[in-house]
């Protein structure tokens, strides 16, 4: 299921020189010079192979049945329907006799992650403010991608299924359940929850007033995105990772992209961020109502993930709501 949410581990484990070549042979890419773990990757599925075909990244051991029907049919997708550079040709070997699971094989993307120290230190205000206009440039591509019914792919039949009752329920019933699960590893006041019911009843028509559901990547974050810097400045020079996308309100992809500027303190990157994008928005009826439902769904993952790894670095007397209007408070992206 691809709205399910995944935490980090080493599902590879290890892997040998002559288990990589099986698998150059088995697609015909070469022989292999080298290879090494992944830096970033969801579950630690990830490996660079370098061979003397090229540059190639092994995705391997599957998080759910019909990870790579999806990940296949939705790059190739993207393929066709956007300029964005992703991971194609995606092939994929369903047998298990090498590793003991099934595996993918896809051309790795050259770039930069956005958010590494490196590349900051080296960009100027200009640079900053032309990179959060290509990202947003992009979410409009991804979400050009329409279709009739909020949903997720059926990998057998390759069609939508819609979401039992209606998009909004899905939605509200992930962020109750993210909001009482964080309640095992912090304190969850009963005011904190009725601030959170009152941002859901407040968009509760936006909501059930959405048109036509679009392509959400569902994990546009920095470790998923690489960009360069050409001629005509800089681009988004790769897209990966689309193991929790599905088709609803695009508007759930910023709040990554918005959290890292407002933790960074780049307030007016945040702004201009959503600028564009608002901007670029076909309908634009009921956006800020949608956004602060996306942020606050964003925001319960993110405390409940540092308050159960204890990695908690903001002021930890800080109630729930108190911490989270910081990122909810519709006023802060207003010039």
């Amino acid at each position: 299921m691809t709205t399910r949410i995944y935490f980090s581990s080493n599902r590879l484990g290890e892997v040998t020189n002559d288990q990589l070549q099986r698998v150059l042979d088995r697609f015909d890419l070469g022989r292999l010079v080298s290879s090494e773990k992944t830096a970033e990757g969801v579950m630690g599925q990830t490996h660079y192979i370098s061979s003397t075909a090229g540059q190639f990244v092994l995705k391997g051991n599957p998080l759910f049945s019909g990870q790579w029907v999806e990940e296949r049919f939705i790059v190739e997708q993207l393929d066709t329907r956007t300029s964005i550079p992703v991971p194609a040709p995606y092939l994929v070997d369903d047998t298990d006799d090498i590793f003991g699971w099934s595996y993918a094989v896809m051309p790795r993307l050259y770039g930069e992650h956005i958010h590494t120290p490196e590349l900051q230190a080296r960009l100027s205000s200009l640079d900053k403010q032309q990179m959060a206009e290509r990202l947003a440039a992009a979410l409009l591509e991804l979400h050009s991608w329409k279709v009739k019914n909020s949903g997720e792919l059926d990998t057998t039949t390759l069609a939508i299924r819609p979401f039992e009752i209606s998009y909004r329920a899905w939605l509200y019933g992930r962020i109750r359940y993210w909001l009482e699960d964080a309640q095992k590893y912090s304190n969850i006041s009963v005011m904190d929850m009725e601030w959170v019911e009152g941002i859901l009843e407040d968009s509760r028509q936006a909501f059930d007033q959405l048109g036509a559901a679009t392509f959400v990547m569902g994990d546009f974050k920095p470790q998923n995105v690489l960009v360069q810097n050409g001629e005509n400045g800089w681009r988004v020079s790769g897209l990966f990772d689309f193991t929790t996308a599905y088709f609803g309100d695009g508007v759930a992809d910023l709040p990554k992209i918005t959290t890292m500027y407002l933790e960074n303190g780049q307030e007016e990157l945040a702004k201009q961020f959503l600028t564009v994008y608002f901007k670029g928005m076909e309908t634009k009826e009921g956006f800020i109502e949608r956004f602060r439902v996306h942020m606050l769904y964003q925001q319960i993952l993110n405390w409940g993930c540092a308050k159960a790894m204890k990695q908690v670095t903001w002021d930890d007397k800080l109630s729930f709501a108190e911490w989270a209007q910081k990122f909810t408070d519709v006023e802060i992206y207003k010039s």
